[in-house]
């Protein structure tokens, strides 16, 4: 799972959160934060038009999940499950 940020973000403290609290309840997530104005490249390379998003890929790679904005916990457990 990949969390596109920035410092200036006041929704990205709520993202920080919500990703928490699936932390919590999938111990297994992998939860990557990545500060757009630090990793331009990246951020382009995903498509990144504004801060937060959070992208949730399967273990091959392919996008399953991307919320631009603060998602719930439940639409990133979904994602989490279909990502499986």
């Amino acid at each position: 799972m990949l969390f596109f940020s920035s410092s200036f973000c006041d929704p990205c403290i709520q993202t920080r959160g919500v990703l928490k609290q699936v932390a919590t309840l999938v111990p297994a997530a992998k939860i990557a934060e990545l500060d757009v104005a630090r990793e331009t490249s990246e951020a382009e390379k995903a498509g990144i038009r504004s801060t937060p998003t959070v992208i949730v890929t399967s273990a091959d790679g392919t996008e399953v999940f991307r919320a631009e904005g603060v998602p719930t916990v439940n639409q990133v457990l979904v994602a989490l499950a279909k990502a499986v």
